[in-house]
């Protein structure tokens, strides 16, 4: 690859620094005892002096005055000004840690590590008056120059922004340095969860790791991405969701189990599809899918106060309000409601002559469930905004399902909707081993007619439903779309610091 002339500059700049007798990757540590947001943060009004603090960080600009100049450092949470004194830096007669290091050899990127003390300047800047300056590591690359100007009432206004997703995407390393509010989006997303994770915690669940790798890919419809295991010989698949191997810890006889799995289906990608993302499941023996919508209403709620200190998240021009208790309402309710039609004693034929004259467009290898399922995601999904429950779906629709206590035909299953999109997905959890079978051989029967999504046989979970499964209430929920709507991010690879995308040409 052929190099630009910044970065042939840069080349040079390292050659000339080691020619000099100074390491442009120097192996020694840096003790760090300050940060910047800390002293932003305290400086004034806490009336922490910060005398003798050591600081590290990346160059992002400079302002050169003579013998002294003006910088600025960023660190993991913040930017703060550095006043830089050539007399301060280099108090013997050799200035040239000034005069050619800093001036003329260091570069916008590089990480150097400070020494000082912390005043205010005269424009009422909190600054560090630096005393020792040392390069830690060399910037080859420059970065893209995005500048934040931040007015007298604290408004900020970004110029120059880094806007091609290409490069956001493929080069998050750089993403994260140059783009404002990039990196509180994933700190917003380790607190969201964490905050989870102690509220399962708190309620006496406990947190499991099960397979990755399968020999069935079970628990969900979707297509699955396979591979090869040399040693035994046989094809493997990564996991399209962990839902069998929790159940069987149930069955094992561990009351309330949870998991941040890391799933891949090899499917399509859009703003809120990505073929590898992480799902929360969680199953509690003894409660059923109305137990399981209060406690889920209650976690989000939780989530929302703690991001935000309010159950109101803005998402793009809305507000979503996580207050429990949220509205339910079942799925062919909402799609009468929508339509003025009652599909609900419709077969498979009426049902695709409804598609048709809806403009639905299926295919001949899906089943009167995913009828149900399109129909409802074409004309209904988007208009559910505020967070809704859509419950109680038809049997085709839900192979692992309990059917209904009062409602033949229907399952105990919800969905919860939120601002248009699938967020969550429960279940009163099937029990029954002999009808399990018998829904896991309608799968069989779909998959037979071309449905690529639809279920395996798994024989070993079945054996384990054998040994008797307690009543369950299970759920999944999307971890990246609920970090968007929590983040207030419209794709979900703005929540991914690596979503997968084509290799470089």
């Amino acid at each position: 690859m052929q190099l630009s002339e910044p970065e042939l500059l840069r080349r040079q700049s390292r050659e000339e620094l080691s020619k000099m007798g100074i390491d442009p990757y120097p192996a020694a540590t840096f003790e760090v005892n300050a940060s910047a947001y800390d002293i932003l943060k305290n400086y004034e009004s806490q009336k922490i002096e910060y005398k003798n603090i050591a600081i590290a960080g990346r160059l992002m600009t400079r302002r050169i005055m003579g013998k002294a100049s003006f910088a600025v450092l960023q660190d993991e949470r913040a930017k703060i000004q550095m006043y830089i004194s050539r007399d301060d830096i280099c108090p013997g007669e050799n200035k040239d840690l000034y005069n050619v290091v800093f001036k003329k050899l260091m570069d916008i990127g590089d990480y150097v590590g400070v020494k000082g003390y912390v005043f205010t300047t005269q424009t009422g800047e909190i600054s560090i008056h630096v005393t020792e300056l040392q390069l830690l590591a060399k910037s080859l690359k420059p970065l893209p120059i995005v500048k934040e100007l931040v007015d007298e009432q604290g408004n900020k206004t970004t110029f120059d922004a880094v806007t091609d997703a290409e490069f956001r995407y493929r080069q998050r390393y750089a993403d994260l340095v140059v783009t404002p509010g990039v990196k509180d989006v994933f700190i917003k997303r380790s607190a969201l969860v964490r905050t989870i994770r102690d509220y399962l915690n708190d309620h006496g669940a406990l947190e499991v790791d099960t397979p990755v790798l399968q020999n069935i890919p079970g628990g969900a419809a979707a297509r699955p991405f396979v591979t090869h295991h040399n040693t035994l010989d046989v094809p493997f698949y990564l996991r399209i969701a962990n839902e069998l191997y929790l159940k069987r810890l149930i069955v094992g006889g561990f009351d309330f189990v949870y998991e941040f799995s890391r799933n891949f289906r090899n499917e399509g990608m859009d703003r809120t599809h990505n073929p590898e993302f992480t799902v929360l499941e969680f199953y509690v023996a003894y409660k059923d899918y109305f137990w399981m919508m209060d406690f889920t209403e209650k976690l989000l709620e939780k989530i929302a106060i703690n991001l935000h200190g309010t159950t109101e998240v803005q998402v793009g021009d809305k507000k979503i309000n996580f207050e429990a208790p949220f509205k339910r309402i079942s799925i062919l309710d909402a799609i009468k409601e929508k339509t003025s039609v009652d599909i609900s004693e419709m077969d498979e034929l009426q049902l695709r002559n409804f598609c048709k004259n809806q403009n639905i467009h299926i295919t001949d290898k899906i089943g009167k469930g995913k009828i149900i399922d399109e129909i409802f995601g074409t004309l209904c999904e988007k208009s559910f905004i505020q967070p809704t429950f859509i419950t109680d779906y038809p049997v085709e629709m839900s192979p692992l399902t309990k059917k209904h206590r009062s409602k033949p035909g229907l399952v105990e299953r919800f969905e919860l909707m939120i601002n248009g999109k699938e967020v969550a997905n429960a279940y009163s959890e099937l029990n029954d081993p002999i009808d399990q079978k018998e829904r896991f051989e309608e799968q069989v029967k779909l998959m037979e007619r071309g449905d690529d999504e639809a279920m395996f046989i798994d024989h070993d979970f079945l054996r384990a439903l054998e040994y008797g499964m307690p009543p369950t209430a299970g759920i999944g929920i999307g971890i990246d779309r609920l970090c968007m709507l929590m983040t207030n991010q419209n794709s979900i690879q703005d929540v991914l610091f690596f979503p997968q995308m084509r290799p470089e040409i």
